[in-house]
């Protein structure tokens, strides 16, 4: 399989996870240092970005989480992409949002494996 493929997968595999809410098949999918930035809002370290993700999950009743990824640039084990988001969100409240976002991506190979060493979400329509 080509780099490019692995990481289409990796991103397939990204949206699976949310869409089960498989919060240890989802954490997997980083590297152990990444980095996670959420609209200025800077996350450090897989485990902590797993346990902010398992927090804003808990605020949600459904999501359904959907990608579209760019045209992906590898440089050796190194590689970014641009992925598209489009997002159906039900708070616990019952409130629901349909937003739009970007995420602008780094991955790194690491013993062959491709994982997210940061991702830059930001909202392009609430």
């Amino acid at each position: 399989m080509s780099d490019t493929e692995a990481i289409r997968q990796l991103n397939e595999a990204y949206c699976d996870a949310v869409n089960r809410r498989d919060a240890e098949a989802w954490a997997a999918l980083w590297a152990v240092d990444a980095s996670w930035d959420l609209m200025g809002h800077q996350v450090a370290g897989r485990e902590a970005i797993r346990a902010t993700w398992e927090g804003a999950m808990a605020g949600f009743a459904f999501v359904g989480f959907f990608c579209q990824i760019g045209p992906v640039t590898v440089a050796g084990d190194q590689a970014s992409a641009t992925v598209w988001t489009h997002e159906l969100l039900e708070r616990t409240d019952g409130e629901v949002s349909r937003p739009l976002g970007r995420y602008d991506d780094f991955y790194v190979k690491h013993d062959g494996q491709w994982r997210f060493a940061s991702r830059r979400f930001s909202l392009r329509r609430a």
